[in-house]
């Protein structure tokens, strides 16, 4: 068990807390447990890379523990109506999309390794940005205008184009096109 790893699960035990909290509007909580945790995780990132503490378990652990906050903090945004439902259901159907393309491609003894894209960092870049700015706005009682509205459009996009070059990456892995050998063959 590495630090990295600790202050992972450290993360995973936070989203709770986070959530919690949202749902009983103490959103000054919920802001700093949502700081907290991005502040973490870029500390077990730099500790990981600096101290050669990488491992396999760290690989798997800390995009899930990003992605259950983020996702965690997106549903409830959305279900209380400070987000709306049309990206919450098209980021979490992504999501979804993307687990189900990995459990299919692995029962089908073709398994897929996933590597992030270039746009869906941007996307969880901008997801990040995005809940951030709505809970800092709610924590702060302060209005962000325009920004948020400029987030959640440009979070929707990225979100679709993202959806998108990972189910084309997936077909191209499933059909073995890219990897030495033809389509069909």
């Amino acid at each position: 068990m590495t630090i990295p790893n600790m202050i992972t699960i450290m993360r995973f035990v936070l989203v709770p807390g986070v959530v919690l909290a949202m749902l009983q509007g103490r959103w000054d909580w919920a802001f700093a447990g949502f700081l907290i945790a991005g502040i973490s995780d870029g500390v077990d990132g730099f500790i990981a890379r600096h101290f050669n503490q990488f491992s396999q378990l760290g690989a798997y652990l800390d995009p899930m523990a990003d992605k259950l906050l983020l996702v965690s903090v997106f549903v409830v945004l959305g279900f209380i109506g400070e987000l709306p439902l049309w990206l919450v259901i098209t980021m979490v159907s992504r999501d979804a999309l993307i687990v189900c393309a990995v459990v299919l491609s692995t029962v089908m003894a073709h398994p897929v390794e996933m590597k992030p894209l270039f746009v869906s960092k941007a996307n969880t870049a901008i997801q990040i940005g995005l809940a951030a700015v709505v809970l800092g706005e709610l924590a702060l009682a302060i209005d962000l205008d325009p920004l948020r509205p400029m987030l959640i459009l440009l979070s929707g996009v990225l979100t679709v184009a993202s959806a998108a070059a990972y189910l084309v990456a997936w077909l191209r892995h499933m059909s073995g096109y890219g990897e030495g050998s033809k389509p069909g063959t």
